[in-house]
């Protein structure tokens, strides 16, 4: 896979963070991006997806970091304890940035179980934050918020631990309501790029999608 490049005077380049630490519970356990959709992984069709929108991309994921070793991508595990949810990704991925890509002022975040995220999700977030003088901005379809979905500026990470850590946070929305936000919609026909599979009949519908993406 290549990395992309940031454009002449266009935005800057921005590493990717997948989300794929999500288990599939209503599937009957283990890693549910690493179920099968025509024939590909889900967290496959996600990398697919959102690596050639990023400068580089990591999949943030805790347990044996070895069942990802097929993908060749860096993963980096929850720095806070007790399952803290997603947010905990996105702060690892923050800490990532700043610690492997010091030049890079913001990271992306997207769940590892989104196997049609939008092809300009990077680019139309981008354009947001910067038209409405945003600090976070954030995906949207079909009436709903994926608070998960975001550009987020790596100067907020110590401001996220300290939330996490201290004050017990959790929801996604309950620190994003502190700063500036800035909410992307995307529309849901032919299909909401931001399906996600949760059950096995989402796994069923995934696959009718599937063909409508073209395969």
């Amino acid at each position: 896979m290549m990395n992309s490049v940031a454009a002449p005077g266009g935005p800057p380049a921005t590493p990717g963070i997948l989300l794929a630490g999500g288990l599939a519970r209503r599937m009957g356990g283990g890693d549910k991006p690493m179920r099968m959709i025509a024939g590909r992984s889900i967290l496959e069709r996600a990398i697919a997806r959102l690596h050639p929108q990023c400068d580089c991309l990591v999949l943030n994921a805790n347990g044996d970091p070895a069942r990802f070793a097929p993908f060749g991508l860096p993963v980096i595990a929850d720095s806070i304890a007790d399952s803290a949810g997603p947010l905990a990704g996105i702060l690892a991925g923050l800490d990532w940035a700043a610690a492997n890509r010091p030049d890079a002022a913001f990271v992306l975040t997207a769940p590892g179980d989104c196997p049609f995220l939008p092809r300009d999700l990077m680019a139309r977030l981008q354009k947001a934050h910067t038209e409405q003088n945003a600090q976070v901005a954030v995906a949207a379809s079909g009436g709903q918020t994926h608070h998960v979905i975001g550009l987020w500026p790596v100067t907020l990470r110590e401001n996220l631990r300290h939330a996490l850590a201290v004050e017990g946070i959790r929801k996604v929305e309950s620190w994003t309501t502190r700063y500036k936000t800035v909410t992307v919609t995307w529309p849901v026909e032919p299909l909401d790029p931001f399906f996600n599979a949760n059950t096995t009949d989402d796994l069923a519908e995934a696959e009718r999608l599937a063909i409508l993406d073209g395969g």
